[in-house]
This record gives C-alpha cells, sequence and structure tokens, in this order.
C-alpha cells in the first residue's frame, strides 16, 4: 500500500499544476525564497513598532527611519547597524488627555513619526501624531547623534491625527504640501500648503468626500514650456464618488492636481485653491462590476527626456475584498495633464427639488479656464497671479472641481493582475540589459510581507521571483531605493529590512542564470558564476526577452550520491526544483527495499521559455541494497536508526489497531441495529463468485508491482514526470521534475 500511496501523490501532481495553470490569473513566480536571515539587513529594536516612514540621505549615508516614539540614523549600508537615535514620547499628561477623549491609551495615545523631509539647510523637518495632537519639530544630524531642537509647531493639516489613517505629504522649496485630516474626529480633510502662503481646499463634498490620501509628487511642468505654465503638485487618494448614481456608497480612484504658484482668490476663494481639479482614474481589471482602488503610487522619470514622457505605475486592490486580486496599472502624465488642460467639466444637477445628479457641462467656460494655472496668455490679459482672477472663473472651479473624462491606464490594462497576497505598495527601476536595452523593474511589496520582482517585456509579464520579507509575515507600509547602493528598503509594522536589487548569485547554474530572466543578471562563463551587470565583467550570457538557454555551454556531470539501504528498508531521494514553480519537497519514496531497487537514479528538471524547452539534471543517485545489513563501512544497518520512513514493525501495529477500532464499530453498530446481521443478508450477496474477491487483489498487486518495480534493463521514470507551464506568468514556460531509474550498465 505504502509504495503505491507515494506513487499516487507523484501522479496528482500534474493534475494540480495543470488546473493551476488553466487559472489565468495565478501568475505564480519563477522563484519563491522563503524567509532566511541572509535574505535581507533587518532592523527592529525592542518595544517599539511602526517603522513606516523613511527618509534617505545617501550625502549622509543615512537611511532615517521613523517609527512610534522613536526616529532612527542607520548605516544606509547596512541598516541593521544603528548609528544613533532619538525618542520623542508623549507625557503622562497627553497620553491622559487623549485617554478621556475615548482613545487608546497603548495603540493609539502614542507619537507616530509620519512626516520627514529634508530642508534646503539640511536639516529635517519631522511631524507626529503626538497621542492625537500633531506636532511638528526640526531634527539635525551631526557628530553621530540626532537631536530634535525642540522648535515645536502645531502640526494640524500637516500631520494625521489617527496614526492609522493614511495620509500624504511633499516638501518643495521649504514648502510642506499636506493631504489629511484637519480635525480630531477626522471630518475635515484638507489638502493643504502651509507656507509661505497658507492655503487650502473647501470643506465641501464636491471637492474630498471621505478621501483616503494615498500620494504626492511634484511635476515640473514650467520647464521648457511654452505656454509659460507653472508646475504642477498631483495628489493620489481614494473616495466615496459623489457623481455615483447609486444607493450605495461607490469609492473610486483620485488623482488631483494643484498650481505651485497658487495663492487663492481675491474674494471668491480666499486662501483656498484656485487651481484644485480632480478626475477619476481606472484600472480595468477583467469584468469587475466596482472600480479597483488605488494604494500606492511611483512616479519614474528619465532625466534626459521632456517630463511629459514620465508615467506613474500604480498599485490597485478591489474594494469588495473578495477577489483576492491585485493589479498594476500606469499612465502618462501626458494623458493626465491633457485631461485637466483640455477635457470636459461635470456639474451638479438638481433632480427632484432634493436630488443631485452630476452630469457633462456643455455650457460656456469662463476664461482664463478654471482651474488653470498661470501663463503667459493670461499675463497678456493683466492676469499675472491667482488674486487677480475674475469671480465668474472662481465661482466656476468652486462649483465644478471634477473632470467628466476618466483617465484609463496606457493600453486601457493593467500591466499585471495576480491572484494572491494583496499588493500595498510599489517602486520601479530602470536597468539595461546586455543588449543595450532598458527594462522597467517593478517591486511590489504585499500585506504578507513579501516582495514581487517583475518585468514586463513586450506585453509578457514574467514575475522574477517572491521573496519573504518579513517573518512573521507583517505587512509592507512604505518602500524606498538608493541608486547609490543598489538597495530596496522596505517599513512594516515589524521593523524594516534592506534587500539588494539583484539577486544572481541565487542561481548556481548558466542555465538557472538565463532562465531567470533578470536583467540585473548575467552569467560570467570563465568565472562559471551568475553576477550582476554592474559588477566588472567581460562578456555575459543573457536572455531576458526570450530566456535562450541554448546559449550557456554543456554543464558540468552531476556527480552521483551513494545511498545505502537494507533490504525491506525505506529511503527518500530529493528531486530539488530550482525554479520552485513545482509544489516543493518533490521526493521519492522505497519502501520495502528489494534487490530490484537497486541502481542509479536521475532527478530532472523541465522548463520551457520562449525559444525552447530544456532539461537539466539537478541531483543523481547510486542506491544499492546492503545483504548483509552493513554499510560501505562494514557497521551494522540497525532498522531502529532508520528515519527515513517508517518501519515494517510500526506500521504492522498501525494496521492492527486499525483493524481492532474497525471491528468494535462494527460491533456497536449491529448491537444498536444500524446494520443487518449476516444472516438477515439476501441471497444474491451469498451467492457472489468466490473468486472475484481473489482475482481483484491478484490483479491490483500486479499493478502496483508494475508501478513500483520497472524492469532494471529498461530506462523508465519511478514516477510521472510532472511538466508545469505557467501560462499566467504572462510568459510560456513550463517546468517539471521526475526521478529516472538507471540500469547500472546504461550510460546517463
Amino acid at each position: 500500500m505504502h509504495p503505491l500511496l507515494s506513487l499516487t501523490v507523484f501522479c496528482l501532481l500534474p493534475l494540480a499544476l495543470m488546473l493551476e495553470e488553466d487559472s489565468p490569473l495565478d501568475c505564480v513566480p519563477r522563484q519563491f525564497v522563503p524567509y532566511h536571515r541572509d535574505n535581507a539587513h533587518v532592523f527592529h529594536e525592542e518595544g517599539v513598532f511602526n517603522y513606516s516612514t523613511m527618509l534617505l540621505r545617501e550625502d549622509l549615508n543615512l537611511l532615517l527611519l521613523g517609527a512610534r516614539e522613536a526616529v532612527y540614523a542607520l548605516d544606509l549600508s547596512d541598516i541593521s547597524k544603528k548609528l544613533a537615535a532619538v525618542k520623542w514620547e508623549v507625557t503622562q499628561q497627553q497620553e491622559e488627555d487623549c485617554e478621556k477623549k475615548g482613545k487608546d491609551p497603548e495603540t493609539e495615545c502614542k507619537n507616530y513619526i509620519r512626516i520627514l523631509h529634508k530642508m534646503e539647510d539640511d536639516r529635517i523637518y519631522v511631524c507626529g501624531t503626538n497621542a492625537f495632537d500633531p506636532e511638528c519639530d526640526y531634527m539635525s544630524y551631526a557628530d553621530g547623534k540626532l537631536t530634535l531642537e525642540k522648535k515645536t509647531e502645531d502640526g494640524k493639516g500637516k500631520c494625521p491625527f489617527d496614526p492609522f489613517q493614511r495620509y500624504a505629504s511633499i516638501l518643495i522649496d521649504n514648502d510642506l504640501y499636506s493631504a489629511t485630516s484637519m480635525n480630531f474626529l477626522g471630518s475635515e480633510p484638507i489638502l493643504m500648503r502651509s507656507s509661505p502662503v497658507f492655503i487650502r481646499t473647501e470643506f465641501k463634498n464636491s471637492w474630498l468626500h471621505e478621501p483616503n490620501f494615498v500620494s504626492m509628487a511634484q511635476m515640473p511642468e514650467s520647464d521648457k514650456s511654452a505656454e509659460g505654465d507653472d508646475d504642477k503638485v498631483y495628489l493620489f487618494f481614494s473616495e466615496t464618488a459623489v457623481e455615483c448614481d447609486c444607493y450605495n456608497k461607490l469609492v473610486v480612484s483620485r488623482v488631483a492636481r494643484v498650481c505651485k504658484g497658487d495663492l487663492g482668490g481675491q474674494r471668491t476663494l480666499q486662501k483656498k485653491w484656485t487651481s484644485f481639479l480632480k478626475a477619476r482614474m481606472d484600472c480595468p481589471v477583467l469584468e469587475s462590476q466596482l472600480p479597483y482602488i488605488i494604494q500606492d503610487t511611483y512616479r519614474w522619470c528619465d532625466l534626459e527626456k521632456h517630463w511629459k514622457e514620465c508615467v506613474f505605475y500604480a498599485v490597485f486592490t478591489p474594494q469588495s475584498g473578495t477577489s483576492g486580486l491585485s493589479a498594476v496599472c500606469a499612465y502618462r502624465v501626458s494623458d493626465i495633464s491633457k485631461v485637466f488642460a483640455e477635457g470636459k467639466y461635470k456639474t451638479p444637477v438638481t433632480v427632484e427639488t432634493s436630488f443631485v445628479k452630476w452630469v457633462m457641462y456643455n455650457g460656456d467656460v469662463p476664461v482664463p479656464r478654471p482651474g488653470a494655472c498661470i501663463n503667459n496668455e493670461a499675463r497678456e490679459s493683466g492676469i499675472n497671479q491667482t488674486l487677480d482672477l475674475p469671480d465668474r472663473t472662481l465661482q466656476f472651479i468652486k462649483d465644478r472641481p471634477l473632470m467628466d473624462q476618466v483617465i484609463q491606464p496606457i493600453g486601457e490594462k493593467p500591466l499585471l493582475v495576480r491572484r494572491g497576497p494583496t499588493f500595498t505598495r510599489i517602486i520601479v527601476n530602470e536597468v539595461q540589459d546586455t543588449d543595450g536595452e532598458k527594462h522597467h523593474v517593478m517591486f511590489m511589496g504585499t500585506e504578507k510581507g513579501t516582495m514581487l520582482k517583475a518585468v514586463n517585456y513586450n506585453g509578457e509579464m514574467f514575475i522574477i521571483e517572491e521573496i519573504q520579507v518579513f517573518d512573521p509575515p507583517e505587512s509592507i507600509k512604505i518602500l524606498k531605493f538608493s541608486n547609490m547602493t543598489g538597495h530596496l528598503y522596505a517599513g512594516s509594522d515589524y521593523g524594516a529590512a534592506q534587500i539588494p536589487l539583484a539577486t544572481c548569485e541565487r542561481s548556481s547554474s548558466c542555465m538557472d542564470c538565463v532562465l531567470a530572466r533578470d536583467p540585473y543578471c548575467g552569467w560570467d562563463a570563465s568565472a562559471k558564476k551568475c553576477i550582476s551587470l554592474s559588477s566588472p565583467h567581460r562578456e555575459l550570457i543573457q536572455s531576458v526577452k526570450a530566456g535562450d538557454a541554448s546559449l550557456c555551454p554543456d554543464a558540468d556531470p552531476v556527480k552521483p550520491s551513494n545511498r545505502s539501504i537494507w533490504p525491506g528498508g525505506n529511503l527518500k531521494l530529493d528531486c530539488p526544483s530550482p525554479s520552485k514553480l513545482l509544489l516543493e519537497d518533490n521526493e521519492l519514496l522505497i519502501l520495502n527495499a528489494s534487490v530490484k531497487d537497486a541502481g542509479r537514479y536521475r532527478c530532472l528538471s523541465v522548463e520551457r521559455s520562449k525559444t525552447d524547452e530544456y532539461t537539466n539534471t539537478v541531483a543523481e543517485y547510486q542506491v544499492s541494497i546492503n545483504p548483509a545489513g552493513l554499510d560501505r563501512g562494514g557497521l551494522p544497518l540497525l532498522p531502529q536508526a532508520q528515519t527515513d520512513g517508517p518501519s515494517v514493525p510500526g506500521l504492522q501495529v498501525v494496521v492492527a489497531l486499525l483493524v481492532i477500532t474497525l471491528l468494535a464499530l462494527l460491533a456497536w453498530n449491529f448491537y444498536k441495529g444500524h446494520l443487518p446481521l449476516p444472516w438477515n443478508c439476501g441471497k444474491k450477496s451469498s451467492e457472489q463468485p468466490q473468486g472475484a474477491h481473489h482475482e481483484e487483489a491478484r490483479n491490483f498487486s500486479v499493478a502496483h508491482g508494475a508501478a513500483a518495480r520497472p524492469p532494471p534493463a529498461e530506462d523508465k521514470p519511478l514516477v510521472a514526470e510532472a511538466d508545469y507551464n505557467p501560462g499566467n506568468n504572462n510568459h510560456t514556460g513550463e517546468e517539471g521534475a521526475s526521478l529516472q531509474y538507471i540500469d547500472d550498465e546504461s550510460e546517463i
């Protein structure tokens, strides 16, 4: 029974993988790297949590890390080395006041560091929640010490009250732009610039309606602008849709933007944005009825190209929370800018005296255009600043800040859709391969503390690997990366981690290195190593688009491992998978061994790229049966020392216990009358041919013997080969692993 059971597991493996292949959303990473201390440098301090604010100071080789009631200065090259720290704790009185307002003293009534920005004088602007009474201060790093200047400022509108509320901020020319809540209850959302002139959004649902802020970014749109345009600040968030004609609340994703030089209006919109416009963003995922919700963005720009070529990468998740899908969409800045500059507006229309419906506005649009920045055309009309704008333009934008057109992603579809742990953060880095072509490598953090590394090759999404960064699994709450060190930095509630962008050393062979299709890596044939392209090298073997492993030289033969076993004993032969696309712990169990089990066994992996199918020997075993019960050194092979499988006496005991239990159950059922007594059975049962049962047992034995004991003269796999085609790593890939029996006299 037991050898057949082990074979059944292997026979079911291809079926399971085929079912997974048929699912178009199971993008399987080529490699999954479980948590290990060697994966990354990790920083964590006992009793401190929520490491979710980061500032990279490459000029000082520092990572400034904000946590609960503490800021740390860590070595940027190895963040496990703490160089300095400063505590910013709430007082006992502040904690008591917070508790009296109904907040939890152990979690909410602490000071969570939420803002860390570098100022022009090299100081750091820092803000914290401060027991639901936000404050800001200035901090400096000198002589290996972090120092708070104790020049506290009111943080309302800059930093959130609630430590678990999403927010966004950016510092531009020493001016802080922030998106958070203005009050204790969180009922007054605001997009604010605190200096040089205080300016904010209106407290109207048509401007911000129960928003969840995500991120902010600056775009230098005044650079080489023929129209004399102004720089913009973009805000990404989600909110309850005011334009939705439905009974239940519908949440949608938005992008808003304001002009850097906005000073507010003279009479209408005093100290309010005159340039605030917002539009809906769509990331269409299959046939989803509810729009997906934006969770994070990353702005990528080529410094050698115009700002219109910049791209925003964004992570989306379902608002229903049941599908388990995440998506990545990319948006051109030029497409977003065009909607605000040329698009139609939505306008509210009262229906049946009480219900307000938002429709496209088709009336006359005032001049200057509502929401536009001050440009050359406005200056020619004598309007040199927003204070000069006419009330008609200001009233229009006050009532109609929403654009009608929905912003679609590049290609009008996601770059990646995947079922699994929800994406939380994204960061993108550009790398050039050996052919000189540039690729955008996306790194996505998940709620389970893993990091995915993926590349889009001409519309084909390929997930290179998934790394377990934090153990226990903690949601990744922030991502940064440094070009200087070539490392990513991730933060979670538990701690912070530092991960290299290039992980080439995980590939031990040329075939594995090439099939990984990692643009950071190539095979150095002379050194026989998979190395980073940034390393000094001569000529590397790489094929990121096609995964052409035929470029590799012939691999060195695998040296067989000698294994001995006594007659009737058990042996486990491992079959490791280099790309982790198979189920883990592939193995062959030899139970109740006989002389026929002796011989050579080979473990093969099969992987199909876009060019061909490649077979690689990953392990080889020479198995011998020692009739005398002695190993090669003459030492006795005692049954009690065998740990690879269950012993025969042990199995007999288990079977005996099962038989006794079955007889007891039968007796109880006969006693209770649940089963008829044997003498009450019909004649039909008693007339069954006597040889039927024995014939069935004989056929089973023959089939078992055929499966478990192939003739020694034939080179047949003892187990079914398990091929895998991850049709939705959005690439054509196939991998399998099998153990083959090789006769001693045959060639390998």
